[in-house]
C-alpha cells in the first residue's frame, strides 16, 4: 500500500527545503470549489499525461489529495507504474485538511493571484477606474492601452483601442509602441494580476511615462456600465528597431545586476538536466510563433505573462529550478524578477534560444495504438445493441453529444451499470481523456472496446444523431467544470463582483506559512543613466 501522511506532516513538508510535488488529484471543478494554497491540480481524468510534465524528476516525493474518496490510492498506483518511486496521499483527502484548521482556496492560480494584491500594495502600483479610462478615451487623451493577457483572451473580449501585447512582451515591444515620454501607458487584463504586474514591470524597467494599471480590468469596466469589443483580432506585435534593441539590451544589464538575478550558461543548464538529483524546468518565454519556429531542446513553452499569472499550470514542484529562455533580450530576465518574488528558484538562460533551436516537439498522438471506430461504422454497431459512452468534458457533452451517449468521467468508471458482455463504444472529445478511459476500462474487463475521437460535427457529419442536454450531466456530477463565477466573462455582473471581493480577499485569508514564500517591499527600479551598470556573471557550474 501506499504510504500516507497527516495534513500536520504535509504542511510542515511545505516548508522544507527538500522538493515537493504537492498534486490535488481531484477534477478541476472540485480543486476550484477549495484546495490548499500551495497545491497544484492534476486531474486523475489526464493525469499520466499532465504528472510527467508537471512533476519531471520522477525520484521527488510525490503527495496526492483527493476527497478521502480513494481516488488518491488509485493515482498513486498510476504514478508508480510511471516509474515515480516516492509516492505519498494526503490522508483524509481535503476534508481532513480542512478539520486540521488550514485553510481551502476557491478559485485557480491563487498564489499568482494573491501575489498580486501584494504587489499593488507593498509597490504602490497607480490605477486608474474604469470610468477615468473611458474620460481619457472621449478627450482623446495622448494614451496606449495595452492589454496584457494572451492574444486569444484579447480575441474574446478587449477594452475599446486597447492593443494586445503580453505582458512578457512588454519590455521587448513598448519602444515601438510608445515613442514619447509623455504617452499614457494603461495596462488591463480581465481582472486585477495582469493588470498590476505588467504596470509594474514598465515602473521597475525605468519608463518615465505616466503608467497605470486599469483597476479591475475588464470586469470594473463593464461594472461600470461600459461596453467590451468581441472578436477583435490581435494586431502582430512589432518588431523592435536596432536603437529600441540597444535600449532592451542596456536596460536588462541594468535590470539583472540591480535585482540580482542569476543567469546560467549553456553548458551548467546541460549538467542541470542531467541531474536527477534536483528537478531543472527549462521554459521557453517567449510567443507561440517564435517557439514554434525552433527552441532549446527539452523546453517547454510557457509565455512569460502567463507562468507569472499562472506559475501552477507548468511548475509542479516546490524547491525546483526553473530556467527561463528567450532570444537574450528582456522577457526572461522580468519573469525571473516575478517568480523569484513568489518563492521560486528562477534564473535566466544566458543564451540567445535561436543559436541552439532544434524542432519544437510535436504532440503526441493520444489515439495512436487504440482500436478505433469509425462514426459510420458505431452507427452500425449501435443499432445492433453496442453500448455508448461519452468521456467529453461534461460542458462540451451538454452542448452536444451523440443521442443517447452516456456521460461518464474517468474517476466514476466503475460506478457505471454497463454490461461486460457487450461491445462498448467510447467516444469523446479530448484525446488523452478518452485514451486514459479506454485503459482504465480494458482493465476493468470490457476487451471488445473500440475508441470514437471527433466532435459532435464531425460525429453528424458522417450521420449521427447529435443532441444537446443542457441540465446533463447535473451540475453536482459535472466534477470536471469550475462553476465558481464562471459566467463573469459572460456579461454577468454578479458573476464579476464576487469575483472580484474573492481576489481582494485573498491575502486575508493567507496564514504566515503561505504569506511568507513572498518577498515583500518595494523592487528596485531601474533609472536613467543605470543601464551603463555592467551584467551580472553567468553561472558556470551546477548549483
Amino acid at each position: 500500500m501506499t504510504s500516507a501522511m497527516s495534513p500536520q506532516e504535509v504542511k510542515a513538508a511545505l516548508s522544507e527545503a527538500a522538493e515537493i510535488a504537492f498534486l490535488d488529484v481531484r477534477e478541476h471543478g472540485q480543486y476550484g470549489e477549495g484546495h490548499p494554497f500551495f497545491v497544484v491540480n492534476c486531474p486523475f481524468s489526464v493525469l499520466e499525461a499532465e504528472a510527467p510534465r508537471l512533476v519531471p524528476n520522477r525520484a521527488v516525493r510525490v503527495v496526492l489529495l483527493d476527497d478521502g474518496d480513494g481516488v488518491a490510492e488509485r493515482a498513486a498506483h498510476e504514478l508508480e507504474t510511471l516509474g515515480y518511486s516516492s509516492v505519498f496521499i494526503l490522508r483524509g483527502g481535503a476534508p481532513a485538511w480542512e478539520a486540521a484548521g488550514f485553510g481551502l482556496f476557491k478559485g485557480v492560480n491563487v498564489p499568482s493571484k494573491a501575489y498580486g494584491e501584494m504587489v499593488e500594495h507593498d509597490m504602490g502600483t497607480p490605477s486608474v477606474s474604469a470610468e477615468e479610462l473611458d474620460a481619457m478615451i472621449g478627450a482623446g487623451e495622448d494614451m496606449v492601452i495595452l492589454d496584457g493577457r494572451s492574444p486569444a483572451e484579447f480575441a474574446k473580449m478587449n477594452i475599446p483601442t486597447a492593443r494586445s501585447c503580453p505582458n512578457a512582451e512588454l519590455g521587448l515591444r513598448i519602444g515601438e509602441l510608445v515613442k514619447k515620454p509623455q504617452t499614457r501607458i494603461v495596462i488591463n487584463c480581465a481582472g486585477r494580476t495582469r493588470s498590476i504586474i505588467g504596470a509594474q514591470t514598465l515602473r521597475n524597467l525605468g519608463f518615465t511615462n505616466p503608467i497605470h494599471a486599469l483597476r479591475n480590468g475588464s470586469q470594473g469596466w463593464q461594472l461600470a456600465g461600459l461596453t467590451l469589443q468581441y472578436g477583435s483580432q490581435p494586431l502582430p506585435l512589432p518588431e523592435p528597431a536596432d536603437d529600441t534593441l540597444a535600449d532592451v539590451a542596456a536596460r536588462r544589464a541594468a535590470f539583472v545586476e540591480l535585482n540580482g538575478l542569476p543567469l546560467v550558461s549553456h553548458d551548467a543548464l546541460q549538467a542541470w538536466l542531467a541531474d536527477d538529483t534536483r528537478t531543472t524546468f527549462l521554459l521557453d518565454v517567449r510567443s507561440a510563433e517564435e517557439f514554434a519556429n525552433g527552441t532549446i531542446a527539452g523546453a517547454a513553452h510557457a509565455p512569460g505573462g502567463q507562468l507569472v499569472q499562472a506559475t501552477d499550470q507548468w511548475i509542479g514542484v516546490r524547491g525546483a529550478r526553473i530556467v527561463l529562455a528567450d532570444n537574450r533580450d528582456i522577457r526572461a530576465a522580468t519573469t525571473a524578477f516575478w517568480l523569484r518574488r513568489m518563492g521560486h528558484d528562477a534564473v535566466i538562460l544566458d543564451v540567445d534560444t535561436r543559436e541552439h533551436a532544434v524542432p519544437a516537439p510535436a504532440e503526441r498522438d493520444w489515439t495512436a495504438g487504440l482500436a478505433t471506430i469509425s462514426a459510420g461504422e458505431a452507427a452500425t454497431a449501435l443499432s445492433e445493441g453496442a453500448q455508448l459512452i461519452d468521456v467529453s468534458p461534461g460542458k462540451a457533452y451538454r452542448e452536444g453529444h451523440i443521442e443517447g451517449a452516456i456521460w461518464a468521467i474517468r474517476p466514476r468508471l466503475a460506478a457505471l451499470d454497463l454490461d461486460p458482455a457487450r461491445p462498448l463504444i467510447l467516444a469523446g472529445q479530448e484525446p488523452t481523456i478518452l485514451c486514459l478511459a479506454a485503459g482504465d476500462l480494458m482493465d476493468m474487463g470490457y476487451a471488445d472496446l473500440r475508441v470514437l475521437p471527433g466532435s459532435p460535427a464531425q460525429w453528424r457529419e458522417a450521420g449521427l444523431a447529435i443532441e444537446a442536454t443542457p441540465d446533463v450531466p447535473a451540475d453536482a456530477d459535472m466534477i470536471d467544470f469550475l462553476f465558481f463565477v464562471h459566467d463573469r466573462h459572460d456579461g454577468s455582473l454578479e458573476a464579476a463582483r464576487r469575483y472580484l471581493a474573492w481576489e481582494t480577499g485573498l491575502i486575508d485569508q493567507m496564514d504566515a506559512q503561505e504569506k511568507g514564500v513572498f518577498t515583500r517591499g518595494p523592487a528596485p527600479v531601474v533609472e536613467s543613466g543605470a543601464a551603463a551598470i555592467a551584467p551580472a556573471r553567468t553561472l558556470q557550474k551546477a548549483r
